[in-house]
């Protein structure tokens, strides 16, 4: 009997409905996005390339589930609004499989509803979960805190008086300005995700300025996607919000300057 398909605006979203399906899900394509996947127990996933970007990192996770017998795919970012699931399966255009996905037939230039079909013939099998990733640090401890997060998901409470470095992607999740961040904070930076369809890659910045909140991109080609860490040591910024400029922040800064800028901002 082919797996059911799940189509979501992202991987984080997902819930026990994932085992056994194929997930079609609007995240980057990165490891950990692919751990997510992995430790959903999906049959097969289809993910954004998100620009591919530095060290092919927004397709990292493609080779990362291949080793857990999971077959996996992208989309072009240029194709499908990068956090909206619905487009992606209406729009989204095959960029990358894996050898799993293309022993099954998947391939470039395929639409992504043709490819979820084919990999509803996935071979279920039992596979060890893997080995757990962790996804939050703390970079500096002093207030105002900086906190380094894989994915936005990992926002907390304890965050609200810091400022959040995330490996996220910049998009809303189907376009709803309420997915922006699940918390209010200082200050936010996101990867650019190579901007992509209708800009979807840096469309969390204007929801966030309607709350106040400094945030920025950084861009994909920079910083690794799916790497808080890669974000504030590698990134670049590519996009600011308007609370960020009134601040004197700007596109081209490192993302290290732009940390300290605005918590020198904030100290004041």
């Amino acid at each position: 009997m082919p797996a059911p398909i799940a189509v979501a605006d992202s991987i984080t979203r997902v819930g026990p409905e994932a085992a056994g399906a194929v997930v079609v899900n609007a995240s980057h394509g990165g490891i950990y996005a692919a751990y997510l996947a992995a430790k959903l127990g999906a049959v097969a996933a289809i993910f954004n390339d998100a620009g591919v970007g530095r060290d092919r990192a927004g397709i990292g996770g493609l080779d990362y589930l291949q080793q857990f017998g999971m077959p996996a795919a992208t989309v072009g970012h240029e194709t499908a609004r990068i956090g909206d699931g619905t487009d992606m399966m209406a729009s989204g255009v095959i960029t990358f499989a894996n050898a799993l996905a293309a022993a099954l037939g998947v391939g470039p230039g395929q639409s992504c509803r043709e490819a979820a079909a084919l990999l509803q013939h996935a071979e279920r099998i039992d596979r060890a979960p893997p080995e757990a990733i962790e996804g939050a640090f703390l970079l500096i401890a002093d207030d105002p805190q900086v906190w380094a997060l894989d994915s936005a998901s990992l926002v907390a409470p304890e965050h609200r008086e810091g400022i959040v470095v995330t490996g996220s992607h910049g998009g809303l999740l189907g376009g709803r300005p309420e997915t922006a961040l699940k918390y209010d904070v200082c200050g936010a930076l996101y990867n650019d995700a190579g901007i992509g369809k209708d800009q979807a890659g840096i469309s969390r910045l204007q929801a966030l300025d309607a709350r106040g909140i400094p945030a920025a991109t950084v861009s994909a080609a920079s910083a690794r996607i799916g790497d808080a860490r890669s974000t504030y040591e590698d990134g670049i910024v590519s996009r600011v919000n308007a609370s960020a400029a009134a601040l004197g922040l700007r596109d081209s800064m490192t993302a290290r300057a732009f940390v300290a800028e605005l918590r020198r901002s904030l100290s004041q």
